[in-house]
């Protein structure tokens, strides 16, 4: 069990929502295969299958995670609603999404599912004084995560890279969240929590300040080293993406070339961030995020074709996703 995990346990007992037992049961519980009889798995499926959150039969909303999703801005509100409702698909209890004041009209009317808050705005981006209003949302969340649609800026660089280095919980990057951090060339490894990073190619790039090449087994390669160096997991987006903490590595084996669609990532994140919250592991999270991901995505090209996917498409077949993954198909 990680330190968010034994976190979560602990806020449960605490609330009265699971015993003494049940606590000691999910602190004290050993991976160690000869423990339970058994040896290793030896099957060629995912070692993520069996790694989705269990529900009790007594459980609350506020048992299975409460995210925060910070982004948004002038023409593009749409990401941050789509991270929203990728949370709450993969089972997120309670969502909060924290976007700049004049999109949060259009943010809320996105669905009610999720909360919503309008922070100060200048420009139709955050401003400088959002910072102190946004580190007080965050003490409600179990996982943030920063960047869908956010868009660039002096202040959001300072905003960005504060929240990455100072929040003690889980933290998800994405998008233009990932952009501000490499404008601002901070050090990603001042970090005080967990911390995801999801580039495509061209984010990491910036991030990593690499001019000189695109070669992707490069890019693997250097992927690796930040994850190392940084203390952090990294998702590297494409064609079988790399999911990598620095010493474990894992190519996705679903998804295809329709999910190259505008908004596919933001459901992404908001996919990792629920798992996040929910108690897994970020590595864990972000393997099963980008499998159940990719794999709504084929399940939704099956339907509707390569040309026509787009990102609600991949929110429409997570349900799907998940119940195949569950039962193993």
């Amino acid at each position: 069990m990680n330190r968010h995990q034994f976190q979560q346990a602990a806020k449960q007992f605490r609330a009265g929502r699971i015993s003494l037992e049940q606590f000691c049961d999910q602190v004290f519980v050993t991976n160690d295969p000869e423990a339970s009889g058994g040896t290793e798995s030896k099957s060629s499926k995912p070692p993520v299958a069996s790694a989705l959150p269990s529900r009790d039969i007594n459980a609350h909303k506020g048992d299975f995670g409460r995210v925060l999703v910070i982004g948004g801005s002038h023409g593009m509100g749409g990401a941050v609603c789509l991270s929203g409702m990728g949370a709450l698909r993969a089972g997120s209890g309670l969502v909060v999404v924290a976007t700049p004041a004049n999109q949060h009209a259009q943010v809320a009317a996105f669905s009610p599912c999720y909360m919503t808050v309008g922070m100060p705005d200048s420009k139709g981006k955050f401003s400088k004084d959002a910072f102190d209003e946004l580190l007080d949302r965050c003490e409600w969340a179990d996982v943030v995560a920063i960047g869908p649609g956010i868009g660039r800026s002096k202040s959001l660089q300072k905003i960005v890279s504060l929240l990455y280095a100072q929040l003690p919980l889980p933290v998800v990057v994405d998008a233009d969240g990932l952009n501000n951090l490499a404008d601002a060339d901070i050090d990603l490894s001042n970090h005080e929590g967990l911390r995801v990073l999801t580039p495509h190619p061209g984010e990491f790039q910036r991030l990593d300040g690499l001019k000189d090449t695109t070669d992707r087994e490069v890019l693997e390669a250097r992927a690796t080293e930040l994850a190392a160096s940084a203390n952090l997991t990294l998702v590297l987006k494409g064609h079988r993406t790399l999911v990598t903490d620095g010493k474990q590595n894992q190519h996705n084996t679903t998804g295809n070339p329709g999910m190259a669609t505008a908004g596919s990532g933001d459901v992404l994140t908001g996919i990792i961030a629920s798992l996040a919250g929910q108690g897994m592991a970020p590595l864990e999270a972000a393997r099963l995020g980008v499998q159940l991901h990719g794999l709504a995505g084929d399940l939704g090209a099956k339907d509707l074709g390569q040309a026509s996917l787009i990102a609600t498409d991949i929110l429409d077949y997570l349900p799907a996703a998940f119940r195949a993954q569950q039962s193993g198909e």
